[in-house]
């Protein structure tokens, strides 16, 4: 968490929190405060985006000052700009936190760059959430030939994979899933696009969970820092070879 998000939390008489936000960060929460818990998880809402939308506005026109404290950046699938454009229609004034996105986060955490010279220039962020179908090009997807990052696909991770495939990406493209990432429940399950659904089958993986695919997930094994296994060498071993 920023600075400034902890400074807007002191100064808060209300909390609006989401499922994302660790159990830590809800116990660093300062006293006093009032609480209010709106998470989602798939097929089990405690409040629809439109009640959301009316308690925040409900609090703010009370006159209090509310924090929405979110998981990830407010302003990648993240439903902000829904918030923040109810509450302007009001003449509520807003500012945003930026956070630091899941795509980000995890795989830095997993030790996967998103970007990386000589094998991906560029990424892009993917929802596979959707009310109906997905509404994907996925042919121009597939000839990005960049890292994809997939939201909460992982129920659609077998449709993602043969989609892409069909339209034209190589079935040994390099695919990492990423559970609970930056969390200390942190996995990574690797594969390629033609075996990572079977792969994640058999692992019982659960949401949250990141689809990284492209050609950056080669480097994992090279980087990974995270898990128990690179924990265990020297903490000084890089900064002893930059000075050697």
């Amino acid at each position: 968490m920023t600075l400034k998000a902890s400074k807007c939390l002191q100064g808060s008489d209300v909390i609006v929190y989401d499922k994302l936000v660790s159990q830590a960060i809800i116990d660093a929460l300062p006293s006093g405060k009032q609480l209010i818990y709106v998470g989602k998880a798939k097929g089990l809402h405690s409040a629809t985006q439109s009640e959301i939308n009316q308690l925040l506005l409900r609090h703010a026109l009370a006159g209090k000052t509310v924090s929405r404290l979110k998981g990830g950046d407010s302003f990648v699938f993240g439903r902000g700009g829904e918030e923040m454009l109810e509450l302007h229609q009001a003449n509520i004034r807003v500012e945003v936190v930026p956070g630091i996105t899941a795509a980000s986060g995890c795989t830095s955490y997993a030790g996967i760059p998103l970007t990386h010279r000589g094998l991906s220039q560029g990424c892009s962020f993917i929802t596979a959430h959707a009310e109906k179908s997905l509404e994907i090009n996925w042919q121009a997807l597939a000839a990005l030939n960049q890292t994809l990052v997939f939201y909460m696909g992982l129920s659609k991770l077998e449709l993602i994979s043969q989609q892409l495939m069909t339209a034209g990406m190589s079935g040994s493209t390099p695919v990492a899933i990423i559970e609970k990432g930056c969390t200390d429940q942190q996995r990574v399950i690797s594969g390629q696009l033609h075996n990572i659904h079977s792969r994640v089958a058999t692992q019982s993986v659960q949401s949250p969970a990141l689809i990284v695919v492209g050609q950056v997930v080669s480097l994992r094994e090279q980087l990974d820092w995270f898990t128990p296994q690179s924990q265990q060498l020297p903490e000084t071993s890089l900064l002893q070879q930059l000075s050697a």
